[in-house]
């Protein structure tokens, strides 16, 4: 039997205190931690490929060196080194946590199996993730700077990456069944503050335009991007649950696609 491919996120105000630089919320990581490597150890359920976000870690670095969308990264080398290094820091702990859980976590840096031109991604050499799960390891990426032909650098986010791996996976007969988006909140509001609990690609689009992005500092969009990401998906077929990560047992239910509250995304 075929099992089943799963992308999941953790959002980076879920692992990160955002209103503070480069706070990692360990406890949190761990407790993730272990719930992932649960799943990614049972035979029986899908296979998975972890992102997570850079949180205040990579967005906080990339504000103070105005490496935003639409900026000229040319004129700002050093902050994409510095970016660059602090999403990766973020990513060393994410990447400890999970093989301290004995998840078998396998690392992939975005900047060096991406390619962009324009803030675009126009490249993916997917092999490297596809092989990883072949042999049964959790490949596990996040939100990076990768290298654009026109602007010099961009920020890519897990919400883009995904977006891109589900057509080359698909392309390569390993269909991508779900994505789960986890973060502080349950599901998306709406105008009252009570969770919407199913939208369809429309109306997922729809909504990203009157959300309010994200808590603290993000230069790529926060929820508003995580509902234009899920709608982009719902299009090609793939259903979306974003659920609350704070949640004891959320990964494992979101994940086997049994109800966990939150919102769903569906492909009508």
């Amino acid at each position: 039997m075929v099992r089943p491919l799963v992308l999941v996120k953790l959002g980076g105000s879920l692992i990160t205190d955002k209103a503070r630089p480069r706070a990692a919320r360990h406890a949190a990581i761990r407790r993730l931690a272990r719930e992932l490597a649960a799943v990614a150890k049972n035979p029986r359920a899908p296979r998975l490929v972890v992102g997570h976000g850079s949180g205040s870690f990579g967005h906080a670095a990339a504000a103070r060196g105005g490496l935003i969308p639409g900026a000229d990264a040319t004129r700002t080398l050093d902050a994409i080194a510095r970016t660059q290094r602090a999403a990766s820091d973020l990513h060393r702990i994410v990447i400890a946590a999970l093989a301290d859980a004995g998840a078998r976590p396998f690392s992939l840096a975005p900047s060096s199996f991406l390619y962009a031109a324009g803030g675009r991604v126009t490249g993916l050499f997917a092999e490297p993730i596809l092989k990883a799960l072949d042999l049964g390891l959790l490949p596990v990426v996040y939100g990076d700077v990768v290298l654009d032909a026109r602007r010099g650098a961009v920020i890519v986010s897990t919400e883009e990456l995904f977006q891109v791996l589900v057509k080359a996976a698909a392309r390569r007969g390993r269909p991508v069944s779900r994505a789960v988006w986890l973060g502080e909140t349950d599901g998306v509001r709406d105008r009252d503050g009570c969770t919407i609990v199913r939208l369809s690609a429309a109306e997922a689009n729809r909504t990203a335009r009157r959300v309010t992005g994200a808590s603290g500092i993000d230069v790529t969009g926060g929820m508003a991007l995580r509902l234009r990401a899920a709608g982009a998906l719902a299009k090609s077929g793939v259903a979306s649950a974003i659920v609350d990560g704070r949640k004891a047992g959320a990964i494992g239910s979101a994940i086997g696609g049994r109800e966990t509250g939150g919102t769903r995304v569906d492909p009508w």
